[in-house]
């Protein structure tokens, strides 16, 4: 390797200089002193190209900018002092970057490099986002049995959902059974999670719905009753966190049934889990709104009300994904949506299980905007209607 001394002498006066120096001045010189001194200024360029990737807000800066950093970590020798965490980060950065602009081949080759390293997660989500839900569970159950004992809800409702998606009914009923414990335990030890609980509850009846278990489905939804009701008798005991993330994670996966199917051609959200979607597959998914929208607009013109109410629900899901998570007036945001499907349902006398699901929907989102007078009136007539 040939050295250019006068370059590295600038980079090093650059470097001693007393002037604030920016990510964009320093990129150039770790650059070149890289190549001298890999073990000081290798680590320093993989941080410097991190930064500047994460403020970026160019999907092609970003791919560039990642991937210098990526093959810069892999170059640093094993052993050395954060190297693995380093290289993490620039894999994620990489594979992040890489399905922004829908290189789907490649950055899934990089997130099977993070599973060899321990870091299934998002190579979990890849594969459901492409309807490889078998593969999916297979990573999730490997991690739950190297977790600890009392796993997130996150977790289980993740892998209860891709083994769902595989068909696998009865072993995702067993691991969200394994969630409801967990809530069911943080109630009533702690005062908290009962929002949660309802949710869980009326979500794991539809679960059993979906596979003719009439009366786990029954028994579910009448608990779900029972808390609410204390709720909406008595309040909260202890306010729960991260509400509003939860609510939306069920709610977008009650929908999958509804939408296309996913496959390596035509990835889909991998439903089940709030964070960590692809920016293609986010973009993609929400990139369908215009043509629901107009969808819903003709059905209304022609009176095709059941259909309109189905097209109204996938509407409402993709707004929640968009903003289901921000506080800020959430209720009056999101209340005309979820009346809509009621009201909407109502005009079907015939057809009871749309009007049920329409209620449930709107009970849920009270919940969260901890409305559970309201909330409790709406899942009563939806439990009777549906039993």
């Amino acid at each position: 390797m040939t050295i250019d001394h006068d370059a590295v002498l600038r980079a090093r006066v650059l470097l001693l200089g007393s002037g604030r120096l920016w990510p964009e001045d320093l990129i150039g010189a770790y650059r070149v002193l890289a190549e001298v001194s890999p073990r000081v200024y290798g680590p320093k360029l993989v941080d410097t190209l991190l930064t500047l990737c994460y403020q970026s807000r160019d999907p092609k800066v970003d791919l560039a900018l990642s991937e210098e950093a990526y093959r810069a970590a892999r170059r640093s020798e094993a052993g050395e002092p954060g190297r693995a965490e380093r290289l993490r980060r620039a894999s994620d950065a990489y594979q992040a970057s890489l399905f922004a602009l829908g290189r789907r081949v490649e950055g899934r080759a990089v997130c099977e490099e993070l599973a060899e390293a321990g870091r299934s997660e998002r190579l979990a989500t890849v594969l459901a986002e492409e309807g490889r839900f078998g593969e999916a569970a297979e990573l999730d159950e490997a991690a739950a049995r190297t977790g600890s004992p009392a796993r997130s809800f996150r977790d289980l409702v993740r892998w209860a959902a891709n083994l769902e998606g595989a068909g696998l009914h009865d072993a995702a009923s067993a691991v969200f059974r394994e969630l409801l414990v967990e809530t069911r335990r943080e109630a009533a030890e702690e005062g908290t999670g009962l929002p949660v609980l309802v949710w869980e509850l009326v979500h794991f009846a539809r679960m059993r719905e979906v596979v003719g278990d009439g009366a786990g489905a029954a028994a579910a939804r009448r608990e779900a009753l029972e808390v609410l009701e204390g709720l909406a008798t008595t309040g909260e005991p202890r306010k729960s966190n991260g509400l509003l993330e939860r609510w939306r994670t069920l709610f977008v996966l009650s929908g999958r049934a509804a939408e296309p199917a996913a496959s390596p051609e035509f990835p889909m959200p991998p439903f089940g889990t709030e964070n960590g979607w692809s920016r293609d597959v986010r973009d993609g998914f929400l990139g369908m709104l215009p043509g629901l929208e107009a969808e819903a607009a003709g059905l209304r013109e022609v009176e095709r009300l059941p259909e309109l109410v189905d097209v109204r629900r996938r509407i409402g899901i993709r707004t929640a994904v968009r903003d289901g998570n921000h506080h800020y007036r959430f209720e009056e945001r999101f209340a005309p949506c979820f009346d809509e499907g009621v009201t909407l349902a109502r005009r079907l006398p015939d057809d009871p299980a749309r009007l049920a699901r329409a209620l449930a929907d709107r009970s849920m989102f009270l919940v969260a905007a901890r409305s559970f007078g309201p909330a409790y009136a709406d899942l009563a007539e939806a439990v009777a209607l549906f039993h």
